[in-house]
């Protein structure tokens, strides 16, 4: 039996584009194709768990992997974080969360601007760099609140936070969060606040907040945290579901923060489950386009990957996946729609397993479950006997 089950998810981390790619007008996208050639990548401990012997993943197999070895298709209509962790944990999403490319209807705005007392400005799809340097002065000038969208379903609110203090950024979230519902009901508000004095050095800070839609369906960490095991959220894993089913969060600055903290809860006995994202993947390197510092952002987790193996006992379970791709090699800045790795290490994982491309997320859910011997109704198949060899 299995006491502790560390899922790493590397958000935005996809291997080559989904048979659906086209679909999601992401046809040849492939995340980590375009950073594998780069000088800056150097991953030797994921190569030795098996994520090269991956299908169609570039650079050498290796000869002898030391877990097992996969990749996974989403069955959710989307390639955004919300229900790509979802999916993860357990629930598909046959539907689509709704998206805005020309900007919010002025009903929603106008609502928007009566419940907050202030104007707002934008309402458009916008990098989160470009907005704040092309609407940032504006809003110094007049207090109104940048609100932007992507190709994903956000609702993204902009604030200097010398004209508005995070705290009461956080409540304009939150006061958006309970107003979009219904045909509305984007997966996620998000809170941008940034610092600086004029365009030229406006920068946002790590007091991001998500505010994400509570899951449809009971997930993963509610049939855990019900059989009484730890649910412990690392990274924005709390905001993604809203909290519902985390038992403990640890909010974290960046990848290395995240797997400092990771590190330190593998030194401890919890038992049950650590949920850990690592997103500076996708926000810092992914939807800027920057091939180096994804590259060098990998091979920075690698380094703390290789310190966390020998920290894993015989009752551990180390399982890394991704959430959908962000490919920076494209000229968009968006996520892409893409196949996602599954690597699992540990005692009781048969070394070399090569479980081939599997549908749906959901996987995942359903062998952390099994693992630790916990019942769960979950929208996908276990693997732990395939795994384990048993």
């Amino acid at each position: 039996m299995i006491e502790r089950v560390f899922l790493i998810v590397l958000d935005s981390f996809g291997v080559g584009h989904a048979p659906d790619a086209a679909d999601f007008s992401d046809e040849g996208s492939d995340t980590l194709g375009a950073i594998a050639g780069h000088p800056n990548f150097h991953t030797p401990t994921l190569a030795s768990l098996g994520m090269f012997n991956i299908p169609e993943t570039p650079c050498d197999p290796a000869a002898a992997p030391l877990g097992a070895f996969g990749r996974l298709q989403e069955r959710s209509r989307g390639k955004d974080t919300t229900i790509g962790h979802w999916e993860i944990a357990g629930v598909v999403s046959p539907q689509p969360l709704p998206t805005y490319p020309h900007g919010f209807p002025p009903e929603v705005i106008e609502e928007f601007e009566r419940l907050t007392g202030r104007k707002v400005i934008c309402n458009l799809p916008y990098s989160g760099t470009d907005v704040i340097r092309d609407y940032g002065e504006e809003h110094l000038r007049t207090g109104a609140l940048i609100v932007y969208t992507s190709a994903d379903s956000v609702f993204q609110i902009a604030a200097n936070e010398a004209v508005v203090p995070v705290e009461e950024l956080y409540r304009y979230c939150e006061i958006a969060r309970r107003m979009l519902t219904g045909p509305h009901a984007v997966g996620r508000v998000i809170a941008r606040p940034f610092v600086g004095t004029c365009a030229a050095d406006f920068k946002r800070t790590a007091n991001r907040h998500d505010y994400s839609l509570t899951p449809p369906r009971p997930t993963m960490l509610d049939a855990l945290q019900a059989a009484g095991l730890d649910t412990i959220g690392v990274g924005k894993i709390y905001d993604i579901f809203a909290g519902q089913g985390i038992s403990q969060t640890h909010r974290t600055k960046s990848n290395h923060h995240g797997m400092e903290v990771t590190l330190e809860l593998a030194k401890t006995n919890f038992k049950g489950l650590a949920f850990v994202n690592l997103v500076d993947f996708d926000m810092v390197y992914g939807h800027r386009n920057d091939v180096p510092g994804y590259a060098a952002a990998a091979t920075e987790f690698d380094g703390q990957l290789a310190q966390l193996l020998p920290l894993l006992g015989e009752k551990d379970l180390l399982l890394i996946t991704a959430d959908h791709g962000c490919d920076p090699a494209t000229p968009s800045t968006d996520h892409s729609r893409e196949m996602v790795p599954l690597l699992a290490y540990g005692a009781q994982v048969k070394p070399g397993v090569a479980l081939g491309t599997v549908q749906g997320f959901g996987c995942i859910a359903a062998t952390v479950c099994e693992a630790l011997g916990v019942p769960a109704e979950v929208e996908g198949e276990s693997l732990w006997a395939a795994i384990t060899g048993r």
